[in-house]
C-alpha cells in the first residue's frame, strides 16, 4: 500500500510559478511509476507530467517546456514545478503513484490561475 498527500496549491497569477508537491509513504520501494493529473469540472482526467523509477519523464504537449517533476528520493517526495502558468492551467491537480499491483490517488489540491 502506498499513501500520497498533496500540497501547494492555491491562487496565483497568469505568468506566475507554483510547485506542488507529493509525499508518497509506505511500500514507496514497490513504486514504479508517480504522476501527477489535473482535472477540471465536467472533463476527464487529464495526465500531466510522469516520472519512472529510473528517472524517465514525459510531459503533455500543453506543459512541456513550463512544468517539470522533479524528486527528492531521500524523502520519497515529488514535485511539479509549474511556470508560465496560464488560466487554463486551472484545475484541481493529483498526484498518482503506481507498482506491480494497484495505482494510488492522493486527495487533490486546488491550482487556480487567474488575475
Amino acid at each position: 500500500q502506498v499513501q500520497l498527500v498533496e500540497s501547494g496549491g492555491g491562487l496565483v497569477q497568469p505568468g506566475g510559478s507554483l510547485r506542488l508537491s507529493c509525499a508518497a509513504s509506505g511500500s514507496t520501494f514497490s513504486i514504479l511509476y508517480m504522476r501527477w493529473y489535473r482535472q477540471v469540472p465536467g472533463k476527464q482526467r487529464e495526465l500531466v507530467a510522469a516520472l519512472s523509477s529510473g528517472g524517465s519523464t514525459s510531459y503533455s504537449d500543453s506543459v512541456k517546456g513550463r512544468f517539470t517533476i522533479p524528486r527528492d528520493s531521500a524523502k520519497n517526495w515529488v514535485y511539479l514545478q509549474m511556470n508560465s502558468l496560464k488560466p487554463e492551467d486551472t484545475a484541481v491537480y493529483y498526484c498518482n503513484a503506481e507498482d506491480y499491483h494497484d495505482a494510488y490517488w492522493g486527495q487533490g489540491t486546488q491550482v487556480t490561475v487567474s488575475s
